[in-house]
């Protein structure tokens, strides 16, 4: 070996026993959030003594071009924001902390990349949702500043959930999120267009046009309504004036459930069997007792406003009872929504409708891995790594059932 050989080889193992504090990687084996590893790409360039042409390996690919940080770090950043609501400000004080400064703005901007590269992982996921037969619905509200106002507008945020699980269907559980500048119900109506079965949603009237015949063709949606939102407007009625009628009606819609809980995770057609034997009696005498008590009350008073709500919904409200595939509630929605109310008290705003768009697609990626009881670090981390030289043909390879992710520890 000659002595430039021994000083390149020299170099080499160098560079591979040194670590610097760097936020790229945590040590497997400490997990403390303070310790972080740096990762070297030692290319040693080599020439042949023959021809004197020099050869090198290539750099691997990065998640960003020409970017610093490496899929661990971005997978991080993107966790801390959406999955443990840490705003990029706080973020960037945590690591200066640790002696490393990562600005805000640097910040922000690797993640609008990294929601970029990975925005067709969320449309395939997109995808497959829409393509079930029963989906959960439900929208909230974010604030999204609004320049040359000086103050903040409101946006949504939509969740479209397919779960089969409680039903023991075979499709793996995914979740949707869109985001829109408003609630307009063209929104919906443009995501659904091509849907086709039952939607479980609230009572908003965007959602009306989906279930209305067209053409002298029956309609492509089935509305299936939500019980637990008739029980919260009784409930509300009772906190507030003990009525002994809305305690009646309590009573009745809780044996509803009461049914349902063993039915989690039933097949299809045993929760229809026995909801036909158990849930359509109780829900008869439901409708009789609510019949009776409106025409005793006052017409315009909450206690008649809730139970109209729930006469004027009935065959929506009892249209599970005679399909095992369906639920008696929107509580699935609602969980999937609930992340979302959690990071908005943390970020309290969007800081544009793009960091809306933004927002919708890291969701849409974490909480469908979430729902496949994968990691969701550790997910981040695989697809950033591999998404870059993955083909765009092949993007189904990497969605959350489809991955086998390799144990980093």
């Amino acid at each position: 070996m000659t002595r430039r050989d021994r000083r390149l080889e020299n170099r080499r193992r160098a560079r591979q026993s040194s670590f610097s504090r760097d936020p790229s990687f945590s040590h497997p084996d400490c997990r403390a959030p303070s310790s972080r590893l740096s990762r070297h790409n030692v290319r040693p360039a080599l020439s042949c003594r023959c021809c004197e042409s020099m050869v090198q390996a290539p750099m691997p690919s990065l998640p960003i071009e020409r970017g610093l940080p490496s899929a661990g770090l971005l997978a991080h950043v993107l966790i801390a924001k959406y999955c443990d609501h840490l705003p990029l400000y706080r973020q960037s004080a945590i690591y200066a902390r640790e002696g490393v400064e990562l600005e805000r703005s640097r910040l922000t901007d690797w993640v609008g990349k990294a929601a970029a590269l990975m925005a067709p992982l969320a449309e395939a996921i997109g995808r497959h949702v829409l393509a079930g037969s029963v989906l959960h619905a439900d929208d909230t509200p974010v604030p999204v500043l609004d320049p040359g106002r000086g103050t903040t507008k409101t946006g949504r945020l939509w969740v479209y959930l397919r779960d089969e699980r409680p039903h023991a269907g075979q499709g793996p559980p995914a979740v949707l999120y869109r985001y829109t500048p408003d609630r307009k119900g063209e929104h919906p109506q443009r995501e659904l267009a091509g849907f086709r079965g039952h939607l479980h949603a609230d009572g908003y009237g965007g959602f009306d046009a989906l279930y209305e015949a067209k053409g002298g063709k029956p309609a492509a949606v089935a509305e299936v309504a939500c019980m637990a939102h008739v029980r919260r407007k009784f409930f509300d009625e009772h906190t507030e004036t003990g009525s002994p009628l809305a305690a009646d009606a309590l009573k009745r819609i809780g044996r509803l459930f009461d049914i349902e809980r063993p039915l989690t995770g039933q097949p299809a057609e045993d929760r229809r069997r026995i909801r036909q034997a158990e849930a359509r009696p109780v829900l008869d005498e439901l409708a009789t007792f609510l019949d009776a008590a409106l025409v005793r009350i006052p017409g315009k008073g909450d206690l008649a406003k809730a139970i109209r709500y729930a006469r004027s919904r009935w065959t929506a409200l009892t249209r599970y009872v005679d399909d095992g595939r369906l639920e008696n509630s929107n509580n699935a929605a609602e969980r999937a929504i609930r992340p979302l109310a959690i990071g908005r008290r943390n970020w309290m705003f969007a800081g544009s409708d793009a960091g809306g768009e933004r927002a919708a697609t890291i969701y849409t990626i974490v909480e469908s891995a979430k729902l496949n009881g994968l990691d969701p670090q550790a997910y981040l981390r695989h697809v950033l790594d591999r998404i870059v030289d993955h083909p765009i043909n092949r993007i189904a390879d990497l969605l959350p059932w489809n991955v086998t992710i390799p144990d980093h520890g």
